[in-house]
């Protein structure tokens, strides 16, 4: 089988009606397990999907069990059922639409539905929702430093994230009005362009790897990585996204780095985590493509980032106080009120050491950025993998070390390793995404 020709037009193997029908079940999601072909990238297997929804249960399980509560809680004890039902339903049902749907309905539409409707809404929701609002009414999603009264009256995302409030704030009613909604769409949205893009047989117009890259998204998404965050109104899904997609840009083409920039850029514009982005990939493409194409991405980035910032915040332009306060000054603890972000990493650790102690860790932040900036210019990354590993790492040591941070923040880190195992160019016959033929009509799919 593996010497059929492919079809240019429709990216399926031309030669057996069996196959053709494989095709169409793969794209329903009832292909029966066996529906990975090493050269689409893309399958499920059944006892790879129960492996990973069974720990996914474990973790909801012990988020429950040992008494997180709150939103959390309450995400993960939906979660548990949805993940151990499509755990179940992995090793039993003929396909894997099913229990990717299961989860996906139980781990985040569920419980997000339930929080935005019975629980008050998050610190996260409040501030996006806000921030639109002062946006429409004052051209700033940031209050000034005179009304900055409490540690809930800051803003420390960037401007471009307050359209996801613009919905509550143009008066949509309900679950409609709320962020979180928004934030999960255009997640989803964003992984699977990523992973489309990422398919080897994108230029051919593949349907099969178009397929695959819907279903790889819902089961990112649906994974706790995505699905808590989401579901709590946390921001960083899509900030995530951006840059896989601008990963998957400067992976696939060596044409598209104005496209990798427009995908940092908007990234960029919405939270100063994907900062490190910029750099790493930037490194990257100076080591693999050459000077020119880096200064295209990073033109293209920054120009994107500016854009946007102006158009979200026009009323900083006579006003920039309002972004250090909020963005800079208030993450780093430096603000008049304090992040509640008190995790017990190393950073925060010192920080608590009084003043000298949170100088202290200011600058062995700032020095670990520094080192970084310099192993880019030193050893810059050779691929696209070992781009995402860089940053992984540097985003890993930049959230230990930070005064006040979250271990939510490492999702990041994680989030970035696993998109670039599931979209590795040679994927084992026997390891992931899934074994044998993608297609699988060779074997008898009926």
């Amino acid at each position: 089988m593996g010497d059929e020709p492919v079809d240019s037009r429709d990216g399926v193997l031309a030669g057996s009606s069996r196959t053709a029908r494989a095709a169409r079940a793969l794209r329903r999601g009832i292909a029966p397990w066996v529906a990975g072909r090493a050269e689409h990238g893309f399958g499920f297997d059944r006892r790879w999907l129960t492996a990973w929804f069974a720990l996914f249960a474990v973790y909801a399980a012990a988020m429950t069990v040992f008494g997180i509560g709150g939103e959390d809680g309450v995400w993960g004890i939906w979660a548990t059922g949805g993940y151990a039902l499509a755990a179940i339903l992995a090793a039993r049902s003929r396909g894997f639409a099913v229990p990717l749907l299961a989860a996906f309905g139980l781990a985040i539409v569920a419980p997000m539905i339930w929080l935005a409707v019975r629980d008050p809404a998050t610190a996260d929701v409040i501030v996006v929702s806000r921030s639109a609002v002062l946006l429409l009414h004052h051209g700033s999603p940031y209050l000034p430093a005179a009304r900055l009264a409490t540690w809930t009256s800051y803003n420390p995302y960037l401007p471009a994230m307050a359209v996801f409030g613009l919905p509550s704030a143009a008066g949509l009613p309900g679950l409609l009005g709320d962020p979180r909604p928004w934030l999960a769409a255009a997640t989803l949205l964003l992984a699977a362009l990523a992973f489309w893009i990422a398919a080897p047989h994108r230029a051919l117009g593949c349907r099969a790897c178009r397929a695959g890259a819907w279903w790889l998204a819902v089961f990112a998404v649906a994974s706790p990585l995505l699905a808590l965050p989401l579901s709590v109104g946390i921001t960083d899904p899509p900030v995530t996204a951006l840059t896989c997609l601008a990963l998957a840009c400067v992976a696939r083409s060596r044409r598209m780095p104005v496209a990798a920039g427009l995908s940092i850029g908007v990234a960029c514009a919405m939270k100063a985590t994907a900062w490190p982005a910029l750099a790493v990939i930037a490194a990257l493409l100076a080591a693999r493509d050459g000077p020119r194409t880096a200064a295209r991405f990073a033109a293209a980035a920054v120009a994107t980032t500016v854009a946007l910032v102006a158009a979200t915040a026009p009323a900083l332009l006579t006003r920039p106080g309002a972004l250090l306060q909020n963005t800079v000054l208030f993450p780093l603890g430096l603000a008049r009120h304090k992040t509640p972000a008190a995790s017990p990493l190393p950073g925060h650790v010192l920080a608590s050491f009084g003043h000298a102690g949170h100088l202290a860790a200011v600058g062995l932040l700032a020095a670990a950025g520094l080192a970084v900036a310099v192993s880019l210019v030193v050893r810059p990354p050779a691929d696209v993998p070992a781009a995402a590993r860089r940053l992984a790492a540097g985003l890993a040591l930049l959230f230990a070390l930070a005064p006040a941070a979250r271990f939510g923040y490492f999702a990041y880190p994680l989030a970035l390793l696993a998109w670039s195992a599931m979209t590795r160019d040679d994927p084992p016959q026997d390891g992931w995404p899934g074994s044998g033929d993608v297609l699988a009509g060779a074997r008898g799919v009926a």
